[in-house]
């Protein structure tokens, strides 16, 4: 009888639980609803010539960290399973095979690393010479599109800016027009320049918290890179590859 007793209350709070559950994601998603709703409204409520700009900067900013960071987790490479099976190749002499191991990887680390194998036949020079030289490139290549990124991210927030001036002035001239400086005819003007300001900083904001993601990418596949490109000329020296 107590087990039947347990198994019943288990099951209540359980269906209590759960229909709190169902209560609470309506709540939140009705909470979104109107969040967006509110968004909606104020940025249709914004200067819409200003409001268009800041939001082609948005959309224009996040295409270009999108595609970055697309193209730099596939760039990101695990280095130390690379290493060790360079190593496995380069200890039973097959430098070809070291080298197709490198082909066959995807990323600018394997890159960087058959360029130093190529380079095998002139010494240890020859290959961090060409380990520096070709790593300039792929850092290049992985900076691409960041340049762009930082542009929207200041332009952003001063199209912001120029929408507020420009409707402080036409707040202005309203007063000069009618003559009074009532709350009620300047408030309009006012409410436009400052949501130009608000719209302008938020897109400023969430693209920067992008760009941050995206620098903090780089820099962990640059520090891979140069880990694996001094570990190569390691690997090299100990299994006798230059003669």
């Amino acid at each position: 009888m107590r087990k039947i007793l347990v198994v019943i209350g288990v099951f209540f709070l359980a269906a209590y639980f759960g229909a709190f559950d169902v209560m609470a994601q309506e709540a939140e998603a009705a909470a979104d609803t109107g969040r967006f709703q509110v968004l909606k409204e104020k940025f249709i409520e914004g200067d819409w010539k200003f409001m268009s700009l800041v939001l082609i900067c948005l959309i224009l900013g996040l295409a270009f960290c999108i595609e970055r960071i697309i193209t730099l987790n596939l760039a990101t490479t695990n280095t130390d399973k690379l290493m060790s099976r360079i190593d496995e190749r380069l200890a039973d002499g097959d430098l070809e095979g070291a080298k197709e191991v490198c082909k066959s990887t995807p990323g600018p680390t394997a890159t960087v690393l058959y360029e130093g194998l190529r380079n095998a036949g002139g010494g240890p020079e020859a290959v961090e010479k060409a380990i520096v030289s070709y790593g300039s490139v792929q850092m290049g290549q992985l900076e691409k599109g960041l340049v762009w990124i930082s542009l929207f991210i200041a332009i952003a927030p001063m199209l912001g800016f120029m929408g507020t001036v420009i409707g402080m002035i036409q707040a202005f001239d309203t007063i000069e027009v009618v003559g009074d400086i009532s709350p009620s005819v300047v408030a309009g003007g006012i409410k436009v320049a400052l949501l130009t300001t608000v719209f302008g900083l938020i897109v400023a904001i969430i693209l920067q918290i992008f760009y941050n993601y995206i620098v903090s990418k780089i820099d962990g596949i640059v520090n891979g890179m140069e880990d694996s490109s001094i570990a190569l000329v390691d690997v090299m020296s100990r299994n006798n590859v230059f003669k």
